[in-house]
């Protein structure tokens, strides 16, 4: 699972998902990539389920870049406590991702196979996604980069 190595702080606030990615927003590495449409938390085990499922249907083949870490901790706490007595411990790690959002990217593999396993890839996501190359992209978002 993905998790930073050391935090500063081990606790922060929920905060907000307002607004548009204004950074992450275009294809910088590969040939498609796979855009977010709504504001979400991803957590690590479901980028690390859809990196699995995009691998797997490549069967290896080409190159799969991550662009999004679960940088943020969400803190529970334990089943039938009082409330009050603080802040719950931290339980699992999310990626805070706005739409326009690039999630992934991958190259090196045909159209066809890119597009099917990236569609794999956005079934294990709990946010709408749609399959973007980096033309159409660069296009949508007035070709300023």
């Amino acid at each position: 699972m993905l998790m930073p190595k050391r935090v500063k702080r081990r606790k922060v606030f929920r905060g907000r998902m307002k607004g548009k990615a204004n950074r992450g927003n275009v294809i910088a590495y590969g040939e498609y990539g796979l855009v977010a449409m709504a504001p979400s938390w991803i957590t690590s085990q479901q980028i690390e389920a859809a990196r699995i499922a995009l691998t797997r249907y490549t069967r290896r083949g080409g190159q799969v870049w991550i662009k999004i870490f679960p940088d943020k901790p969400v803190t529970e706490k334990p089943a039938e406590t009082r409330m009050g007595s603080g802040k719950g411990s931290p339980e699992y790690w999310v990626a805070v991702v706005k739409p326009g959002r690039v999630l992934f990217e991958v190259a090196g593999i045909e159209e066809a196979v890119a597009r099917e396993a990236l569609r794999l890839a956005a079934n294990k996501l709990p946010v709408k996604c749609k399959i973007y190359s980096k033309g159409q992209l660069e296009q949508m978002n007035g070709g300023d980069i």
